[in-house]
This record gives C-alpha cells, sequence and structure tokens, in this order.
C-alpha cells in the first residue's frame, strides 16, 4: 500500500499475526475477530470505531462474513489514524479524581476506575500498570503516571 504507514516488514509481521487468527484455514478471519487483531497488532480502537470501518455489518455478518488479509490491511491504516489521545487528554481526564487538587489521585480510586469504566482491565493488568506508581501515601501523581504509560 503506498499510503501505508507501516514498514514492508510490518506488514509482513502483521500478515503473520492475522494467519493465527484463521481458525478454518482459508487464509481469512471472521468480522468479529477484526477488533480483536487490530489490539494484537498494537491499535486501540473503540468497538464503535471498528464497526464503522468494517462498514456497520449487521449481527449476521459479524459472526459470518470473512474477510482477506489484502482486505484487512487498509483497515488497520484506518485503525492507525483515529484520534488518539494526547498527554493532555489523559491528565484531564484523571484530574476529575483529584479532590485535594494537589496533582495527585488515590492509588485505590484509580484501580476502581481502571477496573470498571471503558474497556474494564484485569487485576493483574491494574497491577502491572501501577507497579512502583504510588507513594507512601497511596497517591499517584497523575502526569507522571500518563507520561509513563505514553512511553511503554
Amino acid at each position: 500500500m503506498a499510503d501505508s504507514p507501516f514498514t514492508p516488514d510490518q506488514i509482513e509481521d502483521f500478515k503473520e499475526a492475522f494467519g493465527l487468527f484463521d481458525r478454518v484455514g482459508d487464509s481469512m478471519v471472521a468480522y468479529n475477530q477484526v477488533a480483536d487483531i487490530m489490539r494484537a497488532l498494537g491499535q486501540n480502537p473503540q468497538n464503535k470505531e471498528v464497526n464503522e470501518i468494517l462498514g456497520n455489518p449487521s449481527a449476521d455478518d459479524m459472526a459470518n462474513k470473512r474477510l482477506k488479509f489484502d482486505e484487512f490491511l487498509p483497515m488497520l491504516v484506518k485503525a492507525d489514524k483515529l484520534l488518539k489521545g494526547t498527554l493532555d487528554d489523559y491528565v484531564e481526564g484523571l484530574r476529575v479524581f483529584d479532590k485535594e487538587g494537589n496533582g495527585t489521585v488515590m492509588g485505590t480510586e484509580l484501580r476502581i476506575v481502571l477496573g470498571t469504566l471503558g474497556e474494564k482491565m484485569t487485576e493483574a493488568e491494574i497491577d502491572g500498570l501501577l507497579q512502583g506508581q504510588e507513594d507512601e501515601n497511596g497517591s499517584i501523581n497523575y502526569e507522571a503516571f500518563v507520561k509513563h504509560i505514553l512511553s511503554v
């Protein structure tokens, strides 16, 4: 693809990963696997965005329609171009939980948010994410936390 943001090596890796989702052996995957494949390849689209990229398929199409890698790659390019949050967006989102206005949030509160809102995280994922982030009072400097997350 001429306008692809990906290198030929990345595309080969993507093709290999795509093949791992082929459960039938016909070099195709089901529509309902596209979001998982995109996430496995480092994208983070919302389910709503994946449905739009797929052309808003019916539930029947999601379960039964299949696509080849050559059809999938332009969809991955679209997912890559989706608006991603900036440092300021994430910091602003966490500022809501900064009751004291001192640049910190309680680790326990952040754990609840990560485990219950949006794309819910598991306890193990949350533990890994917050490891070493809490101070002796159980507080987390959320701007430093967001910078850490975005650098990983």
